[in-house]
């Protein structure tokens, strides 16, 4: 189905949150200065929500660390699971999906929305009651949806093992005539169609190419001070959460391969994703005599000052302090550090994971690439970078110049404006 261009003012956006740094906050983001820019109202729903008051409409059991919510995710998704769902889930499950039900029909009559935005609610189901909510919203009203999918409940291991195949195959994503939708890699367009039959539209995640990144200022002139580094060490950043997938391994041991004063820093926290593999990467970086870092602390989404009266940086802030950027990911939805590193003109170490493979390289990008695990080869690579700014230069430089021409916000608008007519 296409969207009539012509009837539609005031976009909806539904998703268990919209605060912080996470990638599907930060894309909703991206997506609605698209749609501002064509003159649309943007609105939000979510169980937390940093955007302004009067464009939110905040319902705690849409977040999925609402307890009850939680409770009915760890016991659907149990590795315990017998196969039997038992009487008392369901009906927990569609209590929490009436209530739901209830508060998007107000948001949807109170923004008077036109279109909906579901972003990656109807994609994985940390939220099962908010999924089927949404879909029987949409199957009710007709209302035109495009269904905004980041990582499908098939790319997790731990969604496998589950009470509720029904929900999954009804809701996550659903097949129904008013929805277009809408994927961030190849891989993921084959592997929806090849499961459900439903076709879709790619539309990668995007940086604002266009206006490149303002020089670093006063505030952040003292990053390398805050961090500890002195005057001639190398600032080797990893831009990520510290979670398995991230192989995080590969850049502690590039680091110590290198011999060179360096410092490994790991911008973010583990998450909810426990504490086992953070201990880890601390034990490794011991034994191989890495000084890593990890100072998610004192990185937030804003500026501001800790509870002792440390100065809070934003990402970006360290970025420009960056010598290098490790990217070593076995698995990722789609690669934004990598087009931040892009954006932010820094060489970077990437692992073949199958999105970079398939979906960003084939466009002519440059950089250090692995295979699983660090070779002769990659560290050489990597002095070089640091040590030959015109090498630097030359890549960085070509590496933008395919960013603005493959990743941009005139692509992403070009894209999203041809799901509408």
């Amino acid at each position: 189905m296409y969207i009539p261009f012509d009837k539609v003012h005031n976009v909806g956006f539904i998703s268990t949150r919209f605060a912080g740094t996470d990638g599907v906050s930060l894309e909703t983001a991206k997506w609605a200065k698209v749609f501002e820019d064509q003159r649309f109202h943007c609105y939000y729903f979510a169980g937390e929500l940093d955007r302004p008051s009067k464009q939110s409409f905040l319902v705690q059991r849409a977040h999925f660390m609402d307890p009850e919510i939680r409770d009915i995710f760890n016991t659907a998704f149990s590795p315990h699971a017998n196969g039997k769902r038992g009487r008392q889930l369901t009906s927990r499950i569609h209590t929490a999906k009436e209530k739901l039900k209830d508060k998007l029909y107000k948001f949807i009559s109170n923004f008077s929305i036109d279109l909906l935005i579901p972003e990656n609610s109807v994609t994985i189901p940390l939220n099962i009651p908010l999924g089927l909510a949404i879909t029987e919203v949409i199957a009710e009203t007709g209302l035109p949806t495009i269904a905004h999918h980041h990582d499908f409940f098939w790319e997790r291991q731990q969604f496998k093992t589950n009470l509720v195949w029904d929900y999954l195959n009804m809701a996550f994503p659903p097949h129904l005539p008013t929805i277009r939708h809408v994927v961030i890699s190849s891989s993921a367009d084959n592997q929806l169609s090849l499961r459900t039959g439903i076709s879709a539209t790619i539309i990668p995640n995007v940086m604002d190419f266009e206006t490149p990144p303002p020089p670093p200022d006063a505030y952040s002139s003292d990053v390398r001070q805050a961090l500890g580094l002195e005057p001639d060490e190398h600032l080797i950043l990893q831009p990520t959460r510290v979670v398995k997938r991230k192989g995080i391994e590969n850049a502690i041991e590039l680091v110590s391969r290198l011999k060179i004063k360096a410092r490994l820093v790991i911008s973010h926290a583990s998450g909810d994703e426990g504490h086992d593999y953070e201990q880890r990467i601390v034990n490794y970086s011991e034994r191989m005599g890495v000084n890593t870092l990890f100072v998610s602390d004192i990185i937030g989404e804003r500026r501001g000052t800790t509870e002792d009266g440390r100065k809070i940086y934003t990402l970006y802030d360290i970025y420009h302090h960056a010598d290098f950027i490790t990217y070593p990911s076995t698995i990722e939805g789609f690669g934004n550090a990598f087009l931040e590193a892009v954006y932010f003109r820094k060489p970077i170490l990437v692992n073949l994971y199958s999105i970079y493979s398939f979906d960003i390289k084939p466009k002519g990008f440059t950089a250090v690439e692995i295979e699983g695990y660090v070779t002769d080869e990659a560290v050489q690579q990597t002095l070089e970078l640091i040590r030959n700014k015109g090498l630097r230069e030359e890549m960085v430089e070509k590496n933008y110049a395919l960013g603005k021409r493959f990743f941009s916000y005139e692509v992403l608008q070009d894209k999203l404006m041809n799901l509408m007519v």
